[in-house]
């Protein structure tokens, strides 16, 4: 049985290709990437991560036309987590340019940055047409670690210093699981799933009691912290990790600079 997940790539897939005529749309390639690819999917949970090369240009008429394509797929069960953003190859080099992107229930512009650039070439799913390789340029490892240096210091650092926000689960689970993910990338030069960047914050000296909450609510199903009142938890689990995760992500930044 086809699952929720493979049944709207399908759909997708096959309502993209569909446009190739009345909208002047034609599809180079359609390709996966983030944990769809990498192995860390969770369906349900995890965003379908996609990126689409059109042959373009991108007039009015096209970008109307995906625009309903979106709204049409709009009632399947999983269709808020589908993520598109679509770029022409005249500009499919270009790391800094904002490409049309559909998320959130909106079009609007972002760039593709040089991690998911990265995990097109290393990983990424071809659904439809020329492999990444053909149509992306290499991503060197420098170019990579500057960018995921420059999120920690730019992003998470000072959000660090913004306590309200390390109450609520998402900004816990990120915040950790990111700033894993970039020391990988600057050690080793390669990127890792969310699933192995929790196998590597305790090495990094992570508050054991925050990555055992993260790995029980996000893969073994269960709640907060046993025999700890929800309340005292979440605060108790927001000062642990921001104690840790501020002079980590400025012992990153000065190793890095």
């Amino acid at each position: 049985m086809t699952s929720p997940t493979e049944g709207l790539l399908d759909r997708f897939r096959t309502g993209l290709t569909g446009l190739t005529g009345p909208a002047g749309v034609e599809p180079l390639a359609l390709w996966a990437h983030g944990s769809l690819a990498g192995g860390d999917y969770q369906e349900g949970r995890s965003d379908l991560d996609l990126v689409a090369v059109l042959a373009g240009p991108l007039a009015p008429r096209a970008v109307w036309a995906l625009a309903r394509l979106h709204a049409r797929l709009r009632g399947e069960p999983l269709a808020p987590l589908l993520h598109c953003t679509y770029l022409t190859p005249a500009a499919a080099a270009d790391p800094g340019r904002r490409h049309l992107t559909w998320a959130h229930g909106e079009l609007f512009r972002r760039p593709v940055t040089p991690v998911t650039r990265r995990e097109l070439l290393d990983f990424g799913r071809v659904l439809h047409g020329e492999p990444p390789g053909v149509l992306l340029p290499p991503v060197p490892d420098r170019e990579l670690g500057d960018f995921v240096v420059r999120d920690q210091r730019d992003f998470w650092r000072p959000a660090v210093d913004r306590a309200h926000l390390w109450s609520q689960d998402v900004w816990v689970d990120l915040g950790l699981l990111t700033f894993a993910r970039a020391t990988v990338t600057v050690r080793d030069g390669r990127l890792v799933s969310k699933r192995r960047a929790l196998d590597e914050l305790p090495a990094l000296g992570a508050p054991e009691e925050v990555v055992a909450d993260i790995e029980r609510r996000r893969y073994a199903g269960g709640g907060g912290a046993a025999g700890t009142a929800d309340g005292d938890w979440r605060t108790r689990r927001a000062r642990l990790t921001r104690g840790f995760l501020g002079p980590a992500i400025d012992g990153l930044v000065a190793a890095h600079t």
